[in-house]
């Protein structure tokens, strides 16, 4: 509400009212909204509080969900990436085989037998 529609409201408690009444009038106004106001804050307390605990539960138990397929995913990632790198090593460290060998298929022996 504006300034100008509460001048217009006490005006007309003032006439309807008269000037001897209007003072208890505001007090009693002035009461019955500061208990309506409590009673609002209370109930958004308890509303508030009825509602906290289970969305802590949903919370808890999505995390505990996302963790149980997390940890799996993690251990495979892993596993693949260590795989890699174990291969990685392998292929640094394996003798050149494009320079070929004595047991190649087409070399033949001393004696120009092919090898058995």
């Amino acid at each position: 509400m504006s300034g100008s529609e509460i001048v217009v409201i006490v005006l007309l408690a003032l006439i309807v009212l008269g000037p001897e009444k209007l003072p208890e009038a505001i007090r009693r106004f002035g009461r019955v909204y500061g208990e309506l106001k409590r009673m609002s804050n209370g109930f958004q307390s308890e509303f508030r509080n009825a509602f906290d605990e289970p969305m802590r539960e949903f919370r808890e138990t999505a995390q505990l969900t996302k963790d149980a397929v997390m940890r799996p995913m993690n251990e495979v990632r892993n596993t693949v990436e260590e795989a890699g790198r174990a291969f990685d090593e392998a292929a640094k460290s394996a003798p050149d085989e494009a320079a070929g060998s004595p047991t190649e298929a087409g070399s033949t022996s001393e004696d120009g037998r092919e090898p058995t």
